[in-house]
């Protein structure tokens, strides 16, 4: 029976606010998709407004220097990554439409603020089990 109190802890554990566990999928997916985008011209705001409510940057963490949002549908980057077998690093074919957000001058902790470039450029992402995990960098 020494298993049963065990149990109960990590029920609760995974109850918890903050306590579902996260694939590297859905971590991609948080961090950097965000379709259709913005409407217009992204401005500073976008990117400051999006990694907050993305829970990439919050009060307590520091500012990401650096983050690229891909404004194309999940199935297209995930169909980058079929077959499961072959290169780890995968570039997209086509540009794609994407914002780059950097943290602008003294921007270390929240709240951050960030200059937006939209751009049209391929995509290089990292594969894992058939699914991008890591923007590697925009081409």
């Amino acid at each position: 029976m020494a298993g049963w109190p065990l149990l109960v802890l990590l029920a609760l554990a995974a109850l918890a606010p903050g306590g579902c566990y996260e694939t590297r999928y859905e971590k991609f997916l948080r961090q950097h998709l965000d379709h259709p985008g913005p409407a217009g011209p992204p401005g500073g705001r976008y990117c400051s407004t999006l990694l907050q409510r993305r829970r990439v940057n919050g009060p307590g963490r520091p500012c990401k220097p650096v983050n690229t949002f891909v404004h194309a549908p999940a199935a297209e980057l995930l169909a980058l990554c079929a077959p499961r077998h072959g290169p780890a690093l995968r570039t997209t074919a086509a540009a794609l439409d994407v914002t780059a957000c950097r943290v602008t001058g003294g921007s270390v902790y929240h709240p951050c603020a960030y200059r937006a470039a939209r751009r049209h450029q391929r995509v290089e992402v990292a594969c894992e089990d058939g699914r991008p995990v890591h923007l590697s960098r925009t081409l």
